[in-house]
């Protein structure tokens, strides 16, 4: 075995791992040395139950490929299933080190369209889902830094260019995924006294969620001559990696997109013009003032896709 992998010995924990994504993050960390706890709940896109999780063959593949992992079928959306996802790192491996937390469904309707209960499950799972592991692995993670052993912990949250930009069709989806960065901020701000670093992703991949509602824009290249595969979500799990291994010291509370060979670091919401009258405005005042700042401001809009 080789010595010299970015993640040998860590312990890692990775939520909706059973396909797409996850799947990919899985099998990448395993490759770098790392012990995997795969969870996945074998639902289906709306997240109803599935016949069976595929969390047991991603272990499956991880250990036939010569790594360790252990599967984790638990709901990440409950407290239970959340504390129950750390107790298997520990009771496995003997501690946790990283966390990526990436399951998700989509049930998108324009918002005229969209029912309570289609709004409730997709911010149950997505924002919810994200906070339950976070909330007991920092638990974890604060008891070891007060015993005096400070971890070098990483979680890796999964957002959304839906997050980021909002997302015609997709209220529920892109107001959890919004969420998720503003947990993210929190998170890295809070727990970094405790050696934890917490980041965010917004990647665009081909996954359950996305190949069937944006077909065209990700299917895989066609024919021989081995073009690129760009949205193979194999191609955002090497950044997952880094995040998640000790190499990423000093990162935190950062925002990333990826898609395809493309990093780009986000900057989220930021002072943009304004002006400050000193007093209070007069409501036709205030409204003279509001159109002269617009045309120096960026103009915003939610964009098409997840």
């Amino acid at each position: 075995m080789d010595g010299h992998r970015l993640c040998d010995g860590r312990v890692v924990a990775v939520t909706g791992a059973g396909r797409g994504l996850g799947r990919a993050h899985a099998l990448a960390f395993a490759a770098e040395g790392a012990h995997v706890v795969v969870n996945d709940l074998g639902v289906g896109l709306d997240g109803l139950p599935g016949e069976d999780s595929p969390a047991v063959h991603v272990v499956e593949e991880i250990r036939a490929a010569g790594g360790e992992a252990t599967a984790h079928g638990g709901d990440v959306a409950t407290g239970e299933g959340a504390a129950s996802l750390v107790r298997t790192a520990v009771d496995t491996y003997g501690r946790l080190d990283t966390l990526v937390n990436n399951a998700g469904f989509l049930r998108d309707r324009m918002l005229v369209n969209l029912a309570e209960d289609d709004w409730d499950a997709v911010v149950r799972v997505h924002l919810t889902g994200h906070f339950l592991p976070l909330k007991h692995a920092a638990a974890y993670w604060r008891a070891e830094a007060k015993a005096g052993r400070t971890p070098a912990a990483r979680v890796v949250n999964t957002s959304s260019g839906a997050g980021l930009l909002g997302s015609v069709g997709q209220g529920n989806y892109s107001a959890a995924k919004a969420g998720i960065l503003g947990l993210t901020l929190v998170a890295a701000a809070e727990l970094e006294r405790y050696g934890v670093q917490v980041n965010a992703i917004a990647p665009a991949a081909r996954t359950r969620m996305t190949e069937t509602v944006f077909a065209h824009t990700m299917a895989a290249p066609e024919g021989p001559g081995g073009a690129f595969d760009a949205m193979a979500p194999e191609n955002v799990s090497p950044l997952v990696v880094w995040l998640g291994s000790a190499d990423s010291s000093g990162v935190t509370g950062r925002v990333f997109e990826v898609e395809g060979g493309r990093v780009t670091v986000m900057e989220g919401w930021r002072h943009g013009p304004g002006t400050d009258k000193g007093a209070r405005w007069a409501v036709r005042e205030v409204g003279e003032t509001v159109r002269k700042l617009l045309p120096r401001a960026e103009t915003p809009g939610a964009v098409h896709g997840t």
